[in-house]
């Protein structure tokens, strides 16, 4: 189940729990914005493979990354 649908912003916010329920199934929606409908985005479904531990990318198995429990990061910092 590798389908992908397409639509706008508008569409993506209107159907959102449509949009929730197809992600659900295996599929993959691609948000579009502008006259252009250029795709800014997908809503994918969450792989389950490692679940609960993040991948590092190339470094995984090279470097490790640990967040103590008082680590916080604004919104700000986050988008930044």
């Amino acid at each position: 189940m590798n389908e992908t649908k397409k639509m706008s912003v508008g569409e993506f916010k209107t159907h959102f729990s449509k949009v929730i329920e197809w992600v659900k199934s295996g599929k993959k929606v691609a948000v579009t914005f502008g006259k252009k409908k250029e795709v800014v985005g997908y809503f994918v479904p969450q792989e389950h493979e490692g679940e609960g531990k993040r991948q590092l990318g190339k470094l995984d198995g090279k470097a490790t990354a640990v967040f103590n429990k008082d680590f916080k990061m604004t919104e700000e910092e986050f988008l930044g």
